[in-house]
């Protein structure tokens, strides 16, 4: 009996996907040259080429640490070259993930009022969840290739666990934790109080909607007193990493309760976050999604719901396991169907108000005086980041293909064109392309600064210019970030390759005779390439208003845009230090989207 699974369940496609392209030493340098060069001056770029040249000396350890790899991706069990290059760098960063890390979501609004918006929320999860069980969540499609599906393991009962070193995550399909997550409850969160709802019954069948709404009524009763500052544990999830894992382990070394307590939070299927006010506007909604009052989170989640008082609501996505556009799937198929519809479907039935209870942790004043810390540093840390939105609602992407453009490009184009304005100077920028057509596919690394582009920002501003030369300059800076990106889906891409290598002379360099110095990694093009000023990414879907994430740097602003037929909108942070320079930019590149529009409709 034929017993495996059929390509079109959730996870049946997943072998016969094609791997990812592992480049060859010279591709990847070739493309890096190309990459960096308009960045650079003359002389950087001759120092960079000499340090890319002892790179691909035949004797440079370079060539072992390449060939390591070649042999890593040949091995039995390894489905991609990048298999442990994620984990480093996701799980391996030790600076804190809330607000640097973590993204978020701003869903459309429905009218509802906050309980109702919520229950139906969880009972739409719940129900994505149960399919998901049964992989009969259909795998998405590209072009009619079905692209990989693994991220969705990573949605339900999956926690970031902190560590000294790196790292870890606990979370189902694992030999740890085989199949999917069989908890029935999540934990609610209300003014700093944290509390274990089941959503499941006993046999594993859903709560009804009303049900729902009669938890989060018990919850908000039983939380109707504010936690006291210093209790708050979700703090903690704010902090650095190796910080945390030594507050972690004083946690569990304190009381055997704690480790109860923790154990409700970090096998939960997700939490749902509920606060005790409206937002002012869509700003203020955004930045609370993004980072809010700490006490009420817990970062290290994979999915946390946040739903506010006048029922507003998004999500806050803890990014090692999962990806944008996972996530948007997950988004479209919670808000893409009447609840009632997905409750029904779900097999929901009615058993009574769902078990509460309270999530408590024992403190001694060592820990309370670690939260309080935490939730002042972070409080501050928020604060030093400044945001701020801008809207297009006469603009989108069909505006763009009207002007026989790729809506991509026109905004990349755009945001060049406004950072060169606003900030005088064409520098180093991040797109992420999505890569899950390959097996294990996750993204690729697009540096977006061409020769092309930057002639097309040069040439805007250069009075001497016409429109035709103009129109010239940006038809071809746009085809040139069109032939890259393509470049980038089909692994053709040399960052992530290169940062691979060096990573893999970290680990194994001395196993592998491979400990000399490398000098493309100190060279003014790999240093200059990688230091963003723009990180950009987009997330089209039409059930979130908004998108957003933490610069990079100090001198990054961060960009993230939904980008739709109709309309396009945008979400920039940045160190507060530097906030008049983001505005300059959000005022350019009101500017720089009516320019070109004008420019190309007049051609």
């Amino acid at each position: 009996m034929n017993t495996s699974p059929s390509p079109t369940s959730t996870f049946g496609h997943e072998d016969h996907l094609p791997r990812v392209p592992l480049p060859t030493l010279e591709d990847s340098c070739q493309r890096f040259l190309q990459w960096c060069s308009p960045l650079l001056t003359a002389g950087e770029l001759a120092e960079t080429e000499a340090a890319v040249a002892a790179f691909l000396r035949p004797d440079s350890a370079a060539r072992k640490l390449h060939a390591a790899l070649e042999r890593y991706d040949a091995e039995s069990g390894v489905r991609s070259w990048l298999d442990t290059f994620w984990p480093y760098r996701y799980l391996g960063r030790r600076d804190r993930i809330a607000l640097n890390a973590n993204f978020f979501f701003l869903f459309q609004d429905t009218g509802q009022e906050q309980v109702e918006r919520a229950a139906d929320l969880i009972a739409g999860a719940v129900a994505y969840k149960l399919l998901l069980d049964e992989e009969r969540v259909e795998p998405v499609l590209q072009r009619g290739r079905p692209l990989s599906m693994e991220q969705n393991k990573y949605l339900f009962s999956a926690t970031r666990i902190p560590g000294e070193v790196q790292d870890t995550v606990r979370v189902p399909y694992t030999d740890e934790w085989p199949g999917p997550s069989r908890a029935r409850h999540i934990v609610v969160f209300f003014r700093g109080r944290m509390f274990r709802m089941d959503v499941l019954g006993e046999g594993g069948v859903p709560h009804t909607l009303e049900e729902y709404r009669e938890g989060l009524r018990t919850v908000m009763k039983a939380g109707a007193a504010p936690a006291e500052a210093d209790t708050s544990v979700g703090h903690l999830t704010t902090m650095a990493r190796a910080e945390w894992a030594g507050t972690r382990a004083a946690l569990l070394a304190l009381d055997p309760g704690n480790a109860a307590s923790l154990d409700d939070v970090e096998t939960a299927l997700f939490c749902v976050c509920l606060e005790d006010f409206a937002p002012r506007n869509d700003l203020d909604a955004c930045d609370h999604l993004l980072h809010g009052d700490s006490g009420n989170r817990w970062f290290d989640k994979a999915v946390s719901l946040i739903v506010f008082a006048d029922g507003t609501a998004g999500i806050n996505v803890e990014h090692c396991g999962l990806d944008g556009t996972t996530v948007l799937s997950f988004v479209d198929a919670l808000l893409g169907a009447p609840a009632e519809q997905q409750s029904q479907a779900s097999g929901a039935t009615a058993q009574g108000t769902p078990a509460v209870e309270s999530v408590e942790f024992v403190l001694d004043d060592a820990l309370r005086a670690a939260v309080r810390r935490a939730a002042e540093s972070f409080a501050a840390y928020a604060a030093a980041t400044a945001t701020t939105t801008v809207a297009f609602d006469d603009f989108g992407g069909d505006d763009a293909k009207r002007l026989g453009c790729s809506p991509d490009a026109f905004v990349q184009m755009a945001y060049q064109l406004a950072h060169r304005r606003a900030k005088g100077l064409t520098g180093a920028t991040y797109e992420s392309i999505a890569t899950r057509q390959y097996r294990n596919g996750r993204t690729e690394a697009m540096r977006v600064v061409t020769p092309e582009i930057v002639r097309f920002v040069t040439v805007m501003d250069d009075r001497g210019a016409d429109a035709a030369t103009r129109r010239e300059a940006f038809r071809s800076a746009a085809e040139a970030h069109v032939a890259r990106a393509k470049e980038c889906q089909a692994g053709q891409a040399p960052e992530q390759h290169l940062w691979e290598l060096q990573l893999v002379q970290k680990r194994r360099g001395a196993e592998l005779d491979a400990v000399e110095p490398l000098a493309l990694y100190g060279s003014p093009g790999w240093t200059t390439m990688r230091d963003d000023y723009l990180s950009t990414s987009s997330a089209p879907s039409a059930n979130i208003r908004y998108f957003g994430f933490g610069a990079t740097s100090d001198k990054c602003i961060g960009v993230a845009y939904v980008l739709l037929p109709d309309r396009f909108n945008v979400y920039l942070s940045t160190p507060r230090t530097v906030a008049g320079a983001m505005e300059a930019f959000a005022d350019e590149l009101r500017r720089a989207v009516a320019e070109i529009r004008e420019l190309l409709a007049a051609g």
